[in-house]
């Protein structure tokens, strides 16, 4: 595709087909994010496929344990709060995921379910889990978020939705106990892909972006 098509045509999908994504697309799309680039070309980013029976295990025994309310513990601090423009933005996008599965404001209940649905994956068959080298710190973080976009829109360009996910950050101990980790790798996200679900509603809406002068002071 061109580049600005691709880009413009991305976007977060919570439903999937149960179509697994052939081997030689996934590679294809790592070899096209390993071209990330990353501070002294130290390429932090340590990425753990998981797909078929062995996503169905982790998704059941991660969405168990988010379930029981277990108290968040990310590597890398959440947004202490979101205020002004950032909040305004951040409620927009809610309400409109709300409004797509007809989940009424005052609906405590479906819309922690749908919250929870982070942990099952949405449903995709296949997640990447994103960690960086502890010692490389922030910019170790910063070089895998780079590489998260770029693996997005590789995926893009072959026909493979995808969504970056934050909330699996929420709790890096329980996966790394789960796939045996070393404590130095630091979780920064990771990414559910597969074949979009057409014809589920909650891939129906699109979030907006700002306007370039919100976001760009010219100095000349």
């Amino acid at each position: 595709m061109d580049f600005e098509k691709v880009v413009r045509e991305r976007y977060s999908c919570r439903g999937y087909q149960q179509t697994p994504v052939a081997r030689d697309i996934i590679t294809r799309i790592l070899e096209v994010a390993q071209q990330t680039p990353s501070w002294c070309n130290c390429q932090p980013w340590q990425v753990l496929v998981v797909s078929g029976a062995a996503i169905e295990r982790f998704r059941v025994a991660l969405h168990a344990h988010a379930a029981q309310g277990v108290p968040t513990n990310p590597d890398f601090p959440f947004p202490l709060r979101y205020e002004g423009i950032y909040r305004e933005r951040r409620k927009v996008c809610g309400v409109q995921l709300y409004q797509a599965l007809a989940i009424g404001r005052e609906d405590k209940s479906a819309a922690a379910q749908q919250s929870l649905e982070n942990f099952r994956f949405f449903g995709a068959p296949h997640v990447a889990l994103i960690t960086t080298e502890d010692e490389l710190g922030v910019y170790g973080a910063v070089d895998c978020g780079l590489y998260v976009s770029n693996f997005m829109l590789a995926a893009q360009n072959l026909g493979v939705a995808s969504i970056a996910q934050a909330a699996l950050a929420s709790y890096p101990d329980f996966i790394r106990d789960y796939f045996k980790l070393p404590p130095n790798r630091k979780f920064v996200c990771g990414i559910s892909f597969g074949y979009a679900d057409a014809s589920h509603p909650i891939n129906a809406y699109r979030t907006a972006r700002a306007a370039e002068h919100e976001s760009v002071t010219w100095v000349e």
